[in-house]
Order: structure tokens, then sequence, then C-alpha cells
């Protein structure tokens, strides 16, 4: 879960209260959170501040994108279109799967013995 704040200023990130590139080691984390201002053509613009919590890295990436595209999207009609094309506005529904019983996992068997 993902809360946002866009506020107008030079471009700061604030995750948690840490700095994008801290709390977003990896590259990758960081494009994908910042795809939705480069498509909005809002870099610079806006400090963000966000509080994220629960998932891991790759998912609390995602929540933050979703957010601050809902965010562009509210605060200027004109780029819900780019980011709608762009699949931005989308959540990612897919969940985890419940074990089942008499399973060691959600689909994986136990090891066969043929005798």
């Amino acid at each position: 879960m993902a809360r946002i704040s866009l506020r107008p200023g030079g471009g700061e990130w604030r995750i948690n209260g840490r700095e994008l590139d801290d709390y977003f080691p990896r590259p990758a984390h960081r494009v994908r959170v910042e795809d939705p201002m480069r498509v909005a053509g809002a870099e610079g613009r806006f400090d963000v501040e966000v509080r994220v919590r629960g998932g891991g890295l790759t998912g609390q990436a995602d929540a933050i994108r979703l957010g601050v595209a809902r965010a562009l999207a509210a605060d200027d009609e004109e780029v819900r279109r780019p980011l709608r094309e762009n699949g931005m506005l989308t959540r990612d529904a897919r969940k985890v799967e419940r074990k089942k019983p008499g399973r060691p996992k959600a689909r994986k068997r136990f090891q066969f013995s043929k005798r």
C-alpha cells in the first residue's frame, strides 16, 4: 500500500523518509517508479512524498508507480490518456494462490515414489 503526496517543487523524492536512490538501490525499480513523471512530462515539477509498506521492493515500486500516475491524472486530465496507454493506471490484480491441503505448496506435489 502506498500513499503519495505531490507538491509543486524541484523533483525531490522521499520514500519513507529516505531518498529514492537510497530506498531503491536497483536502477530498474527507480526507472519503474519515475515512469509516470516521464510519460506525463512532469519531471522536476513536483516533489513526491511517499509512505509505502507491505510486499517486497518490486511490489512497492509498482504500488508507488500506480499512486503517482493516479495523482498526476487527478492533477491534470490531459495526462490521463498517455498514462492509460502506457498501462500506468491499471492495478496488477495478481495475488498469491493459497496453499492446498495435501500439498507442500499451492500447486507443487510431493515426490512420487513407485515403491
